[in-house]
């Protein structure tokens, strides 16, 4: 293969995963006219339509569907291992592209970024927050932060933070006012405050646990949220009863601004991991936060 066919065939894998001409330009830092006509070279050289385009939508044929399942982990691979060789430098360097939730993001990773990057000037970390249970491979990321049981079973998984607890909580006055549910099924009497999944989209259902017996219960209210800081903010406006990490509500808890109820139904659960494809050589940079991450005290 010569060096201008594979130019193409990158060319064509951004503009398919991009599903824009406009957006891969921008990403590859040339023009969109430039994309179409390689595009277009590579069809005529194989005598196949590999993109169907329209004036507002471009996607992939089913021979291109084809072809992209082919190089995604190709060049997949070609990246770890030009990545890789940056090991023969005397520093580690390169960039480490990773995806997190917000709480993840804030207890997790960043603790781990202020130490790696006053000590490795050559290494650049990109932290994509998004809540969304993200395809790492397909979106060319080098490993994700989520908690153990959101886990894909083709994935590394490495443990990087402690076990956690959910909390119910609520003011002092709204309890006063509608009392303290005594198990899980009482909270269908209060109101309480809706969390909305960023993946699927439906709303969370409240689970809990005790001696064994698993409870769910989907609760109602006036106010939804997708975020678990808001949550935490309607919690103490007096809004409702709301269910969040026992540690977004630690000082407010030892303050006495929200009381704890339902303490003996939220047990322990398997905290944060961060995951990464199996099959892929990891970069030096890569390994400096892996190692940094897993040093974690109380992990």
């Amino acid at each position: 293969m010569r060096h201008d066919e594979l130019g193409d065939l990158i060319v064509f894998l951004t503009v398919a995963e991009e599903r824009s001409f406009t957006r891969a330009a921008a990403r590859l830092n040339t023009s969109q006219s430039a994309l179409s006509q390689t595009v277009r070279r590579l069809e005529e050289r194989l005598g196949i339509r590999l993109l169907n385009r329209s004036t507002r939508n471009v996607s992939p044929s089913e021979a291109g569907e084809e072809l992209v399942a082919t190089l995604r982990p190709a060049i997949a691979d070609i990246d770890a291992q030009l990545a890789a060789l940056s090991r023969f430098r005397e520093k580690p360097a390169g960039l480490v592209r990773i995806t997190a939730g917000q709480h993840a993001a804030d207890t997790i990773l960043w603790p781990a970024v202020e130490r790696i990057l006053p000590l490795y000037p050559d290494i650049k970390i990109e932290l994509s927050i998004d809540s969304a249970l993200t395809n790492i491979v397909e979106e060319r990321f080098d490993a994700g932060i989520r908690l153990g049981e959101q886990l894909a079973k083709d994935m590394i998984a490495v443990r990087v933070g402690p076990d956690m607890r959910m909390a119910v909580v609520a003011t002092p006055a709204y309890l006063e006012a509608h009392g303290r549910p005594e198990t899980p099924n009482d909270l269908t009497q209060h109101s309480c405050i809706n969390i909305r999944l960023p993946s699927a989209g439906g709303l969370y259902v409240w689970e809990f646990e005790k001696d064994g017996h698993e409870v769910n219960v989907r609760v109602d209210g006036q106010f939804l949220v997708n975020d678990m800081y808001t949550n935490v903010r309607a919690a103490e406006a007096g809004i409702g009863m709301a269910i969040t990490m026992e540690d977004l509500v630690r000082r407010q808890l030892e303050e006495g601004s929200l009381k704890r109820v339902l303490d003996d139904w939220c047990p322990p659960f398997s905290g944060y991991h961060i995951y990464y494809p199996s099959r892929r050589q990891q970069s030096p940079a890569f390994e400096v936060l892996l190692k940094t991450l897993r040093h974690r005290p109380n992990v």
